[in-house]
This record gives structure tokens, C-alpha cells and sequence, in this order.
């Protein structure tokens, strides 16, 4: 339903990092309100076919291998009329405790296959009537910390990206809202040394960032959330042992 109770008419939008976490909680979402999903993601081997579901197993960091997969996936979906830039990774510490390759992946993965997929999809959107591009970001967007130079270096660049290209589709019906989510209860952390804390108030849930994701695409046509930040209630960071 939008937010003047009118039923919203089905729509297709392609969405990253679909398979777990924030991105399978938006790929849920929208499938269960009658929309349809090009789901883009390393593996799908725990998502059964469903009706409206369409999958995309490819790497995002592989760029030199992205842009035909991209041209091949707008020419079988010209239908496409939104999307959800979600996917990333998180790796953190001090600048020099990293590889030049490990900088590379980071920027790739975090950044410049957004830039891709905004290239590929930017020109087929602009040609809808109406059309929205959101990209989930981060906090570390908003205030670099210690150890997070390479993640928040990233983050704060596509909060940059995302600025721009809404002022140069200002003249179309394409809707470009970044999120900005705190910590979210998901396997993000599962690979680091922390993770939030174990109280409900200590993290943000999947489906928050869901929610917030539909708000954008309900809103009415000539709104347009420019950027959304969202925090857990109480900040704890837990350290692993």
C-alpha cells in the first residue's frame, strides 16, 4: 500500500547482495508486496525458485567481467524501473595493516560496482515515467573512526555519488535516495574481530532496513528521501575474543 492507502502497482527492480542479510530482507519484502526481483548475488543456493524471482549469480568485484553481464541483464529486463544497490563487504584496520590488493577489492566491492551498476541502469531509468535508485550506505559515510579508513573512504564517496547523480537526474522521473544504516544485526560481522552488542537496542534489524527501502519506493511520486540515516537506540560495539 503507499501512503495514501492506494494499492501499488507491481513493479520490477533489480537488487544487489540479494541473497542474505539486509539484501535478502529487501529481496523478501518486495516480493512478498507482489513486486518482482532481478536478484543479483554470489549464491542463491538457499533461495528456492518463487514466482517473480529472478536470479543473477555473478561477483560484483570481478569489473572487468561486469559491464556485458550488465548490458545483458537490462536487455532481458527493459522493465526494469528501480533498484537497490545494497551489496558490500566490511574489512577493517589500520591503513598499513592492508595489501595494495586488499585496497583494491575494498574500493571494488564497495564502491566502484555501484558506480557500474548506476552506469548500466542510470540510462534506463531516465527514459521511465518514474523510477528510483537507492543505495544502502553507512555511518561509516558520515564519520570516519579509527581502523574503518578504507571502508569509510568508500561509503563516504558513494554518499558523494549518490548527490550527484540525484542533481543530474533532476529533470527525470528518477528518484536517487541513499540509507545510511548503524550497526545491523546480520553476517556482516562474521568474519570480523566485533559486533554489535547482544541487546535489541544494541543493533538494528534486516528488516528496519526493508522497511525504510519500501518507505522510499511508497513515498508519492514527487517525493524524494535524499538521504536517510538509522541507528540502533544504544551504540555497543562487543569485541570477539
Amino acid at each position: 500500500m503507499t501512503q495514501n492507502g492506494d494499492q501499488e502497482s507491481p513493479r520490477k527492480l533489480l537488487v544487489t547482495g540479494a541473497s542474505g542479510g539486509i539484501g535478502g530482507a529487501i529481496t523478501r519484502r518486495l516480493l512478498n508486496r507482489g513486486h518482482r526481483v532481478v536478484a543479483l548475488s554470489r549464491d542463491f543456493s538457499h533461495w528456492p525458485d518463487q514466482t517473480g524471482l529472478h536470479k543473477h549469480s555473478l561477483d560484483l568485484a570481478d569489473l572487468d567481467a561486469l559491464p556485458p553481464l550488465l548490458a545483458e541483464i537490462t536487455a532481458d529486463h527493459p522493465d526494469l524501473d528501480g533498484a537497490v544497490l545494497n551489496a558490500g563487504s566490511g574489512r577493517f584496520g589500520n591503513l598499513e595493516e592492508f595489501s595494495y590488493q586488499q585496497i583494491s577489492e575494498l574500493v571494488a566491492i564497495n564502491l566502484t560496482q555501484h558506480l557500474y551498476l548506476a552506469r548500466a541502469l542510470v540510462p534506463l531509468f531516465k527514459r521511465k515515467a518514474r523510477s528510483d535508485l537507492i543505495t544502502i550506505g553507512s555511518e561509516a559515510a558520515l564519520t570516519g573512526g579509527r581502523k574503518g579508513a578504507v571502508y569509510s573512504a568508500c561509503k563516504f564517496a558513494l554518499r558523494g555519488f549518490s548527490q550527484s547523480i540525484r542533481a543530474e537526474c533532476s529533470g527525470s522521473g528518477v528518484r536517487v535516495s541513499l540509507i545510511n544504516p548503524g550497526m545491523v544485526d546480520t553476517d556482516f560481522y562474521e568474519n570480523l574481530n566485533f559486533k554489535p552488542g547482544d541487546k535489541p537496542e544494541n543493533a538494528l534489524r534486516a528488516e528496519d532496513i526493508a522497511n525504510t527501502v519500501m518507505l522510499v519506493l511508497e513515498a508519492h511520486p514527487g517525493t524524494v528521501f535524499d538521504e536517510i540515516d538509522l541507528n540502533p537506540l544504544k551504540r555497543v560495539i562487543a569485541f570477539k575474543n
